[in-house]
């Protein structure tokens, strides 16, 4: 399971949840559009400190953008891939 995907969906999930466009949560937290944006794809590793003034300024709790979400549960399930030549 990649966190740093984990994160960006729960994160672009509470963020529509609460109403916000990237721009208006960039706007109201100080965070940038560009990082909210990286953020959502995967692309940024947010450190503790970052969750939790991203979960403050979306009025929910920093342990929301780390738990498992259906997509995760299903990374999670797949078996893992062989390479190959090795047996």
């Amino acid at each position: 399971m990649d966190m740093r995907k984990l994160v960006g969906r729960n994160f672009a999930r509470l963020r529509r949840k609460k109403g916000f466009t990237q721009e208006r949560f960039a706007e109201d937290s100080g965070y940038t559009q560009q990082y909210v944006s990286d953020l959502e794809r995967g692309l940024r590793n947010p450190t503790v400190v970052t969750l939790y003034h991203l979960a403050n300024a979306l009025g929910v709790s920093h342990v929301e953008l780390v738990m498992p979400d259906e997509e995760s549960q299903r990374e999670v399930a797949k078996p893992a891939k062989r390479k190959a030549g090795k047996k």
